[in-house]
């Protein structure tokens, strides 16, 4: 990442980052009061530590900062709570793979449990299902829902950055940051999918997986297949537009690609096996050091 490019807070407690005023800045750096979340189910408080929703990266030019204009632009989900907004998720997932815009959410079920077969060692965290209120259809679908974790100095930096910058723009950020998704697909991710997929497929169940935009491409080419029901994994993935005032994004749906749990677990490791001969000319150079 050159030195004039770096990633920065996108949005921060709900709000643009670029959309908010010095005071208000100032203000979210220094409040430690605790501060309502715009986009969780039900309402009630933040959740993060320090109120970022979202990354955004950025480009100084002459003394200000702008968001990059290209592909790279747009947000990158830091929060899971990010992708509450509006139910429009949950609506989505729901017309897709259940034929019904209002799907009922469960959540924390229970399906592996321990030797004693009382407790529970493994729950799917949130369960979609068309099921009427009179009983009448049932059927459902797994959600895993995966934000981005970032890398590089702690945002306390990036506060204390804020408050003592002059200007009434916002300051470039100070550090390199980036979203670490090798953290958040392979380490984090994936481990979820192989666990749960295997058995959503013996039930004859899926498996909706909701990420950013960013978060898919980061995959590289995975192979996708041309019908759900030939896929284990349907990924949705969204993007977010800026409203009129400049000061809020609006999360909208961007596209669905439907994959195998193989073909999902080679894009998330990131990378082919290498040849027999290139990895034993690998052996034997370490051993002749």
């Amino acid at each position: 990442m050159s030195q004039t490019r770096r990633f920065g807070i996108g949005e921060w407690y709900g709000q643009s980052y670029l959309g908010l005023t010095r005071d208000e800045r100032h203000h979210l750096a220094t409040s430690r009061q605790t501060q309502c979340c715009p986009f969780r189910i039900g309402g009630g408080a933040c959740t993060k530590q320090g109120g970022v929703c979202s990354f955004r990266l950025y480009e100084k030019s002459k003394g200000t900062i702008l968001p990059v204009a290209s592909d790279e632009d747009g947000l990158r989900v830091m929060c899971p709570r990010r992708f509450e907004e509006e139910m429009t998720i949950f609506q989505w997932v729901g017309e897709t793979v259940l034929g019904t815009p209002n799907p009922r959410i469960a959540t924390e079920i229970g399906f592996l449990k321990a030797q004693d077969g009382k407790s529970n060692v493994g729950r799917i965290d949130m369960v979609l299902t068309n099921r009427e209120s009179d009983g009448t259809a049932f059927d459902w679908c797994a959600l895993e829902i995966q934000a981005v974790y970032f890398s590089g100095r702690s945002m306390s930096e990036e506060f204390r950055n804020i408050i003592d910058h002059p200007g009434d723009r916002p300051p470039f950020p100070s550090h390199h940051r980036r979203p670490d998704y090798r953290s958040s697909g392979p380490k984090r991710l994936m481990p979820q999918l192989q666990i749960k997929v295997p058995t959503l497929r013996r039930w004859g169940k899926k498996m909706a997986v909701v990420v950013d935009k960013h978060f898919f491409n980061s995959l590289g080419d995975i192979e996708v297949v041309d019908d759900l029901s030939s896929g284990d994994i349907a990924w949705f993935t969204v993007d977010f537009e800026q409203d009129d005032s400049g000061r809020r994004f609006k999360l909208v749906p961007h596209d669905v690609h439907v994959t195998t749990l193989e073909r999902a677990t080679e894009a998330l490791t990131g990378g082919t096996p290498v040849t027999l001969p290139e990895f034993e000319l690998d052996i034997r150079s370490k051993l002749d050091r």
